[in-house]
């Protein structure tokens, strides 16, 4: 409820703007994006873009926000000031729809249509940016939550091979710890726990059960499996930084201690192989990669596009267009995902150009083996809450695994 309330307010904020005069970003061609891409490797692959856009003659104004709550934020702001931005950065999941429902975004169904985007994109991918037979979302790549990366460096000191089963990750968080190393590498946010758990859920209920919790079927969430999934959580954060320790620590902080052969393992979405290869290390080098155990079979989607906000400015949706059909140029797509750590949402390009991560990934793809990451199959109110539970009970060692599991139960049977 309090997410169709957000997505209210931002609707009318945008119907309440209908006969604003146009912001000076709108002229000429120009365009405000508003996105949330800003550590090193995405600020990097967002560059590929930006040039692209240059060469079309037109113009780019940067709108960097801290994260997607923020964009959501600073949309609804520019918004509420009188003008709305020209493009914003959105994921394509259940909840994006709301958007087209609403009728706040621009319709590119002519764009889709002319560039035949429905030959060149996965099913999975054409649905999420479509709404009544219609595409309103341009796709920009295509991420996996549920990658485990490794430090080459340790895992030769300590004589150790990439880990295939959850038996073989606390047996070698245990050399690692032993070493002197960090076992764990993790930062602040309450998410990047969410994504840890994830996959020891989907190797413990499997990919029926997963689906179901998914779906919002509370009644597995009590399933003996996933208290003991929930025990395998609590065993994890003893190898990882304490709460303190990791305070103002992000993500990119963590996944540069395991290329920097500080910290031995990290889980974390193929965005790490981004920020790793930005930061100068290379796979099978310095890092190694490979799905979590127990998920080798899946590849957890979370789907990045642009939406683009109606205006009443005819110009504004001609640049609309055009940047819709920038974002899904073969070159770009390939450009971009190569520094991103991510697919191209295309299916038509060349797959030589992949590293091995990057191949293992669109092996998954071909075989239609993507399941919807729990960030992209949740509304969005309820994954805000199985997360923050789940960074809870990692962070307090005292919280029993039996209020852990009802809070969970209780999240996913108000959904």
């Amino acid at each position: 409820m309090r997410r169709r309330m957000k997505s209210a307010s931002l609707a009318a904020a945008l119907l309440l703007c209908s006969a604003c005069p146009p912001a000076a970003a709108d002229q000429n061609g120009a365009v405000d994006v508003v996105h949330f891409w800003v550590s090193q490797s995405e600020a990097a692959a967002l560059d590929v873009l930006r040039k692209a856009w240059a060469e079309t003659g037109r113009q780019w104004i940067d709108l960097p926000a801290e994260n997607k709550v923020a964009v959501q934020r600073v949309v609804s702001d520019r918004i509420a000031n009188g003008y709305a931005p020209a493009v914003m950065q959105w994921n394509a999941n259940e909840g994006s729809r709301e958007l087209p429902e609403m009728g706040i975004v621009l319709d590119i169904e002519d764009v889709a249509k002319a560039d035949d985007w429905r030959s060149v994109l996965p099913a999975s991918v054409f649905e999420r940016i479509s709404y009544k037979d219609k595409v309103f979302f341009a796709p920009t790549n295509i991420h996996a939550e549920n990658w485990l990366w490794t430090s080459e460096a340790i895992f030769r000191e300590v004589g150790l091979k990439a880990p295939e089963t959850w038996d073989e990750i606390f047996t070698a968080a245990e050399k690692i710890k032993a070493a002197g190393h960090v076992p764990i590498a993790l930062g602040d946010r309450p998410w990047e726990i969410s994504l840890v758990f994830n996959g020891i859920m989907y190797s413990q209920l499997g990919s029926e059960g997963y689906a179901r919790i998914m779906r919002g079927d509370p009644a597995l969430v009590r399933d003996p499996r996933m208290a003991e999934a929930l025990g395998m959580l609590r065993r994890l954060s003893g190898y990882a930084p304490p709460a303190a320790a990791r305070h103002n620590k992000t993500w990119a902080d963590a996944t540069a201690a395991v290329g920097a052969g500080e910290a031995g393992m990290q889980f974390m979405g193929d965005w790490a192989k981004g920020e790793l290869v930005a930061r100068g290390y290379a796979v099978d080098k310095d890092f190694g990669c490979s799905l979590i155990p127990g998920t080798e079979i899946a590849y957890f989607m979370v789907i990045d596009a642009f939406a683009f906000p109606l205006t009443n400015r005819e110009d504004a949706a001609e640049a609309q267009r055009a940047f819709a059909r920038m974002v899904l140029d073969r070159d770009n797509q390939v450009a971009f995902s190569r520094i991103k750590g991510s697919l191209p949402v295309r299916t038509d390009v060349d797959p030589s150009g992949l590293d091995r991560c990057g191949r293992l990934g669109l092996e998954k793809i071909i075989r239609k083996s993507g399941v919807s990451a729990q960030s992209m199959a949740m509304p969005t109110q309820t994954s805000e809450g199985w997360i923050a539970v789940l960074a809870d009970f990692f962070n307090d060692q005292t919280m029993p695994v039996e209020t852990a599991q009802q809070r969970l139960y209780d999240i996913i049977d108000r959904q």
